[in-house]
């Protein structure tokens, strides 16, 4: 299971100089409003320094490490939802996607036009709010207003059921408040689900500051912007997007260096990855052999059967245990022979529940 983002911010905020550092595409970067007009989609590797200890170990033919897709979207104005600049043509390229990365403005520059005239990132948080609120307030309105008198009529208990959810939806969002932001039971998401609601999706918030600022204290911008995730429950991650293009042409020495020279550990994209696994409930288990060591993710709390179909489904189907050793195991250890050796050499059956840095070996038949 891949990792989908969608990018989403007013034009000229930085996020198409982001798209283009974190998938090393040229992709349209331009100065003024809808340079970028139709959604383009870019896949990175998730980094994970495990994957290298694995490789150095087995010294496989192939090293496959788990992905990040990340869909650009074009930028947006006031109104979108109602056909203002692209109209809402943007939004239904992100309704998939697993979570929003919203790319803030916090610098001010008089050589880079805003669309609204000044720097504001709340303001302009707000308006990209909206345009979502609006858009999922358009699909529960329609919902509603064609299953209502029917399910009345019919006392259909389930389509009852969805009504009264949508209700509880609708006066949330107009309200301005975001689908997230409500309390809902599981029951209640499972009904919500198939929608794929946009102001349902975890959100994180990327504060695009300039180079200059990266070894600084927060400005006011970033404060603002990081108040706000903290209120949400959400992420703020601080970078810029000029010194993430930089980077990503640079192999990984150099990319270290630069990284020290600046002062930072690491880079704004492996902020966000950790991030946004962390906000999604991710995690990652290994398979491993001299044919191929590969990464997969998985979401926290399924079992292995589950997470064996993440595969093949015929591995799902056909499940009858997992051999299952610790990632950390393996290296204290030195190898597999000694893991088993050690007595820390598991075999699991469907119900166990998956550990980040599990190294799995799965027994299925078909």
């Amino acid at each position: 299971m891949g990792l989908t983002a969608g990018i989403v911010g007013l034009p000229n905020v930085g996020k198409s100089t982001l798209f283009n550092a974190i998938t090393k595409k040229n992709i349209l970067a331009a100065n003024y409003p809808f340079a970028t007009i139709d959604p383009n989609v870019g896949v990175v590797t998730v980094p994970d320094k495990r994957l290298e200890v694995l490789e150095n170990m087995y010294l496989p033919e192939r090293l496959i490490a788990t992905s990040y897709e990340f869909t650009d979207i074009a930028g947006l104005v006031k109104g979108a939802s109602t056909g203002e600049g692209l109209g809402n043509k943007f939004l239904s390229h992100i309704r998939e996607v697993d979570a929003i990365c919203q790319v803030v403005r916090c610098f001010d520059d008089p050589n880079i036009i805003h669309v609204e005239g000044s720097v504001d990132p709340i303001r302009d948080i707000e308006i990209i709010n909206l345009e979502l609120i609006i858009s999922d307030l358009e699909i529960i309105n329609n919902r509603i207003d064609k299953v209502e008198k029917k399910a009345r009529t019919t006392k259909d208990k389930e389509t009852l059921e969805e009504i009264e959810v949508l209700k509880k939806a609708k006066d949330g969002l107009e309200k301005n408040i975001p689908l997230r932001l409500l309390n809902w039971t599981k029951e209640e998401k499972n009904i919500l689900k198939p929608y794929s609601f946009l102001t349902l999706k975890p959100m994180i918030y990327l504060a695009n500051i300039s180079e200059n600022e990266l070894d600084q204290p927060d400005n006011e911008y970033v404060k603002e912007v990081k108040e706000l995730a903290n209120k949400e429950g959400t992420i703020a991650i601080k970078l810029c997007a000029k010194v993430e293009s930089e980077l990503s042409e640079l192999n990984d020495e150099d990319k270290q260096e630069m990284l020290e020279a600046l002062g930072m550990k690491e880079s704004g994209l492996d902020q966000l990855i950790k991030a946004t696994y962390d906000l999604l409930g991710l995690a990652t288990y290994f398979t491993v052999g001299p044919d191929e060591v590969r990464a997969w993710t998985f979401k926290k709390g399924m079992n292995a059967k589950q997470c064996a179909g993440i595969i093949h489904s015929d591995f799902e189907k056909g499940f009858i245990k997992a051999e299952v050793m610790s990632y950390e195991d393996l290296v204290t250890c030195g190898n597999e022979l000694k893991v088993k050796e050690a007595g820390k050499a598991r075999l699991e059956g469907k119900d166990y529940l998956m550990q980040d840095g599990d190294i799995c070996h799965f027994r299925f038949n078909v």
